[in-house]
């Protein structure tokens, strides 16, 4: 039988959007999530091999937004696996390398989908056409947690939700 606990209404659910190097598209979606979902969402972002460094195309968009940057860092997934680790509600990978890795294990019991999104870290070209790459996947990210924040979530159990967090990873896709 379906688990039909729902969440109450008013609490902040912990979000963690992986990626390989931490440093463009989790960046990204940690920044939109914060905004959208302010004061019902928290994100964070982290990487299985992070890169050390926000990519500058990345840092400079979302400064362009104006988007707080000066906290943000590429770090390793290690930093939320540990018992003085939040706890999370929901964790999304949004590229495909850590889709395929061995994930450590969350505390909280999260959910977890994947939401696949192509990679602008290896645009080529113009700085133009580098920034329009950066500027089409920032597009696609902001679209998508738009959905995510405006689903009825405390109204929805584990087994609904998963389903349709899963759903718009799949028919959300969109070419680059």
């Amino acid at each position: 039988m379906p688990e039909t606990r729902t969440a109450p209404a008013d609490r902040v659910y912990n979000v963690l959007f992986l990626c390989t190097g931490n440093s463009a598209r989790s960046i990204m979606a940690e920044c939109i999530l914060n905004d959208l979902g302010r004061g019902r969402f928290r994100a964070h972002s982290a990487g299985s091999h992070p890169t050390g460094r926000v990519n500058p195309h990345a840092l400079a968009l979302l400064q362009r937004f104006s988007y707080p940057t000066g906290e943000l860092r590429s770090e390793s997934w290690d930093e939320f696996d540990g018992r003085n680790a939040p706890e999370m509600d929901f964790v999304f990978t949004v590229c495909d390398s850590a889709a395929g890795e061995l994930c450590p294990v969350w505390p909280g019991q999260p959910i977890v989908a994947h939401w696949p999104f192509p990679d602008p870290a290896n645009a080529a070209g113009s700085e133009a056409e580098i920034g329009a790459v950066f500027a089409e996947v920032y597009r696609q990210l902001h679209t998508r947690i738009g959905i995510f924040v405006n689903l009825p979530i405390a109204s929805l159990d584990r087994l609904a939700i998963k389903r349709r967090l899963d759903d718009m990873g799949e028919t959300a896709r969109e070419p680059a």
